[in-house]
């Protein structure tokens, strides 16, 4: 999330297209990360969770770096002729929605000790989820009153769309993340 933000505050295309290439890195190590998850559950017969819920973790944390990843790959692809100043916003949203399920999983070490931490940080989530939706009607609604150029305005919608989907998968893992104190109550 930190290189998408970098990404974003670069003017220079050539900057764009190195860091595009560290996020895609972190992805790959991602997926590695991912996998060997998956790998683990099936070997392991005891979980600290139900294997469904670490699964659906994994995967909706693998969901968000890919759409990170997404985001990067096509802003170096289109090329948009400037990037909406609405982009860094809801990066920095994701940001901090990355930093809260940060918490969240650090937490779940002792989830029960850290309840009220893990509840206050999920929440956290939702309300940037909720201010990435308004972010995103807004910019698509002034995208289409403002742009002339059919390429731009297709460039800069995709580019929108990904972001807000991002800041929705983060929520999904905050999701998995209540599930799974509730199963613990």
């Amino acid at each position: 999330a930190e290189l998408l933000n970098q990404l974003l505050l670069s003017t220079e295309f050539e900057d764009h297209e190195r860091i595009y290439k560290e996020i895609r890195d972190v992805e790959h190590i991602g997926d590695q990360i991912t996998d060997k998850t998956y790998q683990q559950l099936n070997k392991s017969f005891i979980t600290p969770f139900d294997r469904e819920d670490i699964h659906e973790l994994a995967g909706h944390i693998d969901d968000v770096v890919d759409s990170i990843n997404g985001i990067g790959r096509r802003i170096c692809l289109y090329k948009p002729k400037h990037l909406m100043p609405v982009y860094k916003e809801m990066a920095e949203m994701i940001v901090e929605a990355a930093r809260q399920v940060e918490i969240c999983i650090h937490c779940l070490n002792d989830a029960a000790a850290n309840k009220a931490e893990i509840t206050k940080a999920c929440n956290k989530v939702t309300e940037i989820e909720h201010k990435a939706d308004e972010y995103y009607f807004f910019a698509v609604g002034e995208l289409f009153e403002k742009e002339k150029d059919p390429a731009e305005l297709l460039k800069n919608n995709k580019i929108l769309e990904i972001l807000e989907r991002c800041v929705d998968e983060e929520e999904d893992i905050t999701d998995v993340i209540k599930s799974i104190l509730i199963k613990m109550a």
